[in-house]
């Protein structure tokens, strides 16, 4: 009975359905940055998982038909940069050299540490995509020869940290620029920092939103070009 159960990709869809609803339910209940729904998934399932004696591949199963969505919601990031056309056009100098910074940075961060720590090629390309949002980063990582379960992992915990620390570190430079603010946390902490950007501000979190598609863009290109 109990494989019959697991074994259809409805208990992997299912699964995850629920335990994302809790950690969004407990992320708007609480407030936290650090309670992000997707952790807090992870938290849930995975113990589960462990738990109950379920092989990962029954779970795969549903996982598996939630990925296929990934592809279709990287192409939906477009509407983002349509929306916000007209901010764009007004500030495109300060969104093309933002999103440029914080991508070249953020891949040097990662290839400089990695050769540091010795680290092989294989560990890095699946850091390489840690600061854009999932769908883009698993889509670098593959390409490049990375592990996709270490590629997720880093883009959940860079935009936790993004998210925290970002408004942290803008009240301690002294960041009056909304321009500035919007920029930064978008670049450097995908989907997770945009959406704390949007509690700085509706100037913050509509540029937020155009570095977190333009800086994924750049990265790809980037990556691809550098390393691929």
């Amino acid at each position: 009975m109990k494989e019959m159960i697991c074994t259809s990709p409805f208990f992997g869809i299912t699964l995850s359905i629920i335990a994302y609803s809790i950690g969004c339910y407990i992320n708007r209940k609480t407030r936290l940055a650090l309670l992000n729904p997707l952790l807090i998934s992870y938290l849930l399932i995975i113990p589960s998982l462990l738990l109950f004696d379920i092989p990962l591949e029954w779970y795969d199963k549903g996982g598996d038909i939630i990925n296929m969505f990934l592809s279709p919601a990287t192409a939906v990031l477009a509407i983002t940069i349509y929306r916000q056309r007209d901010i764009l056009r007004k500030h495109i100098a300060a969104v093309l050299a933002g999103s440029l910074a914080g991508s070249a940075s953020s891949i040097l961060i990662v290839f400089v540490l990695c050769r540091a720590l010795g680290l092989d090629d294989t560990i890095m390309a699946s850091l390489l995509p840690k600061s854009i949002t999932t769908p883009m980063a698993i889509a670098v990582s593959e390409s490049l020869g990375g592990i996709q379960a270490i590629t997720v992992l880093s883009v959940i915990v860079t935009g936790i940290l993004g998210s925290i620390i970002g408004p942290v570190m803008i009240r301690l430079f002294r960041i009056r620029s909304e321009i500035a603010q919007g920029m930064a946390m978008g670049a450097a902490s995908h989907a997770v920092g945009t959406s704390k950007a949007i509690e700085l501000g509706e100037i913050q979190g509509a540029l937020s939103s155009i570095a977190l598609v333009m800086s994924g863009i750049i990265t790809v290109v980037l990556s691809l070009l550098i390393f691929g």
